[in-house]
């Protein structure tokens, strides 16, 4: 649902009871009084309207202030991830459904003369302005998500929560199919090329049943050529049919292809490590020269690295029930996720011990957790390159020997060898 639906949906409620209730009660209830003077309540609904428009400016100005902050402080991808916190669109809601059936109740106040004041509707009020003070006070609350501990906190939980989804979803299917083996499958000759003709868009999310099924019917493999994150361009080519009997349908094979301004967390799990690796460079800049910040982010890049290397990454093979390769889709590498989280890291916190101790500590904790060979051998040999980086540095010769050792504190616990502690 889009969120800009939330409020109008609190708007359309609150026409709605203004138009209908006062009515009701005034055919059922009319006799009914709770106590106030038709002086004491229109001061009252008046108050109300009025202070919930300026509640509502302020609450605007305060989802400004969040946008404008995250995206100096932290990183411009975290602007729209912030400002779409559903807190702020329900509090934006109650307070425009306040204040305007504060004002359907005022016109109610003393109807034709009568001198009655509306119990029910009175009630209400009073619920809405309480309901209202309650968000506000949740909304100043949630202002602490701004500091930078609770944001790469989030941003780890969100890395957390898609690698969980989506490879445990793939190592299930994995232990069911059997590791699909495509070396040596005959994918036949390219039958039908789908090409890209829009505006720019990111590809959001890839509905992987859907396109099995299509190459299932067509007794084809579905090879893609981009991958979750891509942005497609005009005359991208979005996928390849092998060995189709006949021609797919192109609408439905890009209704299986979500399309978005932007990337998001679903079934990319490198968003969050670029997210966290946006933020540790810009604490890096000269601007900014905060350290510190950047080894906090790499605590959440190192955990998620842990997580990832427990599953099986080459899962870029998809078979259909029967045991066929259906589609072939574009899978980072092990590789590739080391480079994403530490490169840029690396080039700008070459002039930092700090930043230098503990990329060391990551990579020697991630080459002792690994168990697969191949993925060991790649994190010693981007401790090589660390070791380089160190040694054509600006250190002299003190600082390099100090930029050596592992500190998962960036400066502040250095690890010592069981000899070192013997002697």
């Amino acid at each position: 649902m889009r969120l800009w639906v939330i409020p109008m949906m609190y708007v359309a409620g609150s026409l709605a009871c203004g138009l209908v209730l006062p009515r009701i009660e005034q055919a059922y209830f009319g006799a009914v009084s709770i106590g106030l003077s038709v002086g004491s309540a229109q001061a009252c609904l008046s108050a109300t309207a009025s202070g919930m428009m300026a509640l509502t400016g302020l609450v605007f100005a305060m989802a400004f202030v969040m946008v404008q902050f995250s995206a100096i402080a932290y990183s411009p991808r975290l602007v729209l991830w912030l400002a779409r916190d559903r807190v702020l669109f329900h509090s934006l809601g109650v307070f425009s459904a306040t204040f305007i059936y504060a004002l359907f109740a005022l016109a109610w106040i003393d109807r034709d003369g009568s001198g009655a004041v509306p119990m029910v509707s009175m009630l209400l009020v009073g619920f809405l302005l309480l309901a209202s003070m309650l968000l506000f006070s949740w909304l100043v609350q949630r202002l602490t998500a701004l500091q930078i501990t609770n944001v790469l906190q989030s941003v780890g939980n969100r890395g957390r929560a898609v690698i969980r989804d989506m490879f445990d979803a793939l190592d299930r299917r994995s232990a069911l199919e059997g590791k699909a083996d495509g070396s040596n499958a005959q994918l036949g000759s390219i039958s039908q090329t789908l090409i890209y003709s829009a505006d720019p868009r990111t590809i959001t999310k890839l509905e992987t049943h859907a396109l099995v099924e299509h190459a299932r019917r067509a007794g084809a493999t579905i090879v893609m050529a981009c991958a979750v994150g891509d942005t497609l361009l005009q005359g991208s080519v979005v996928l390849r049919v092998h060995g189709a009997s006949g021609s797919l349908s192109e609408i439905a094979l890009m209704q299986a292809v979500h399309l978005g301004t932007e990337r998001t967390f679903d079934q990319d799990p490198k968003y969050p490590i670029r997210l966290l690796v946006d933020i540790a460079i810009k604490a890096l800049s000269p601007a900014i020269n905060d350290p510190t910040t950047a080894i906090q982010a790499l605590d959440q890049i190192e955990d998620l690295l842990r997580r990832l290397a427990q599953h099986e990454l080459d899962t870029g093979l998809v078979k259909d029930p029967t045991g066929v390769l259906r589609l072939v889709l574009l899978m980072p590498t092990w590789d590739d996720y080391l480079m994403l989280s530490f490169d840029e890291i690396r080039q700008f916190g070459a002039g930092s011990i700090q930043v230098m101790r503990r990329l060391r500590a990551a990579l020697t904790g991630l080459a002792e957790l690994t168990m697969v060979a191949a993925r060991a051998e790649a994190v010693r040999r981007y401790l090589r390159h660390l070791d380089l980086t160190i040694d054509h540095s600006t250190f002299d010769s003190e600082d390099k020997t100090r930029a050596l050792q592992e500190d998962r504190q960036g400066l502040g616990l250095s690890r010592r060898t069981s000899i070192d502690i013997v002697n």
